[in-house]
């Protein structure tokens, strides 16, 4: 006996890769339903060798239905998923709205699974952001051994993080870089992103932060441990798809870099790929459609007492999005709904 599942924003990047997902991972479905604005109705998506039709999500009555999974913006989660969750499907979010709900559970399997029965208080839970995703689940088993007590990121995100139109952005500006005739001024991004970096993702907040580092430092907190400071600065970058971060971090004991790689070897859902020679590490291009999240170019900090460094990458559609949500609601079916 399978779930009846909802895909809420199925044509939209995230929502076409959360199917992609539940296919690939043999997600135990009897029924699916593929919900989107009604501009977008009858728009096909696919679903394994299946290919459906999407429903307008202003109709859909929820009733009955298990699981939906949302990949609309923080606006049409505000209208739909109460509308959903009252009706008794449990809503997992990717978008924004409730992460920083005390009474949700915002959660990455691999880091917090316990938070999981947290869902009932509202049958919400959220899913991270992007960045935070890939690199809670680097902090997680070094955090267990040694207790983090600071971390410094920085990110270099792709432009898939700001949906299609970022992705359109950057291929239109770099086929005009070769045409001056047909010059793209930015629409999606601040400055042109083509050949280009922006130290600008979300917007500004009064400390001089954008809204992009904040959600890095609480979702860590709320994820991980309350204890944890993060800083963060986040650029965006002219990579289609493929969150990078270069992480510090301080701990409060010493963790030799040798045992940090072992330890992060047998950590769930990462690969090391860790040689000190050309080309013996990840980049955003290689992890395109992989489900795990890749750290490299592992090293003591020599500059402070216990410190190490390295560089995380991830697909952020997948671990950062779509992956995370599908893995939520494996967890979700493993340890309440019991039923697959």
């Amino acid at each position: 006996m399978g779930y009846r599942v909802v895909v809420v924003g199925a044509t939209g990047n995230v929502g076409r890769e959360m199917l992609n997902i539940l296919a690939e991972r043999q997600f135990p479905v009897d029924e699916i339903a593929v919900l989107a604005s009604r501009k977008s109705l009858g728009t096909e998506v696919s679903f394994g060798d299946k290919t459906l039709k999407t429903k307008d999500l202003a109709a859909f009555d929820f009733t009955g239905w298990d699981i939906a999974l949302f990949a609309v913006g923080s606006a049409a989660t505000k209208d739909y998923a109460p509308k959903a969750a009252a009706a008794g499907c449990v809503v997992i979010d990717n978008s924004s709205l409730y992460r920083y709900d005390a009474d949700i559970p915002l959660i990455v399997p691999e880091v917090n699974p316990q938070a999981i029965h947290g869902y009932a208080k509202k049958n919400i839970i959220a899913n991270p952001n992007c960045s935070t995703a890939q690199m809670v689940v680097a902090l997680k088993p070094l955090h267990d051994r040694a207790r983090i007590k600071r971390v410094v990121v920085s990110t270099y995100q792709s432009v898939s993080g700001a949906g299609k139109e970022g992705m359109d952005e950057l291929w239109d500006q770099t086929k005009a870089v070769y045409n001056p005739i047909n010059e793209v001024e930015p629409k999606k991004f601040q400055k042109q992103i083509a050949f280009n970096v922006i130290p600008h993702i979300d917007v500004f907040m009064e400390d001089g932060s954008t809204k992009e580092e904040w959600k890095m430092v609480v979702e860590t907190k709320k994820i991980v441990d309350p204890a944890i400071k993060v800083t963060a600065t986040c650029v965006r970058v002219p990579v289609f798809v493929g969150h990078s971060e270069s992480i510090n971090i301080e701990f409060e004991d010493f963790l030799d870099e040798d045992e940090a790689r072992d330890i992060l070897r047998e950590a769930p859902g990462i690969m090391v790929i860790d040689k000190r020679e050309a080309g013996g590490y990840v980049t955003p291009v290689e992890c395109v459609g992989d489900f795990a999240t890749f750290i490299s170019r592992i090293r003591q900090d020599p500059t402070i007492e216990n410190g190490l460094n390295l560089w995380c990458v991830s697909d952020n559609l997948r671990k950062g999005a779509a992956l995370n949500a599908v893995q939520i609601a494996e967890l979700l079916g493993r340890e309440v709904l019991k039923k697959g």
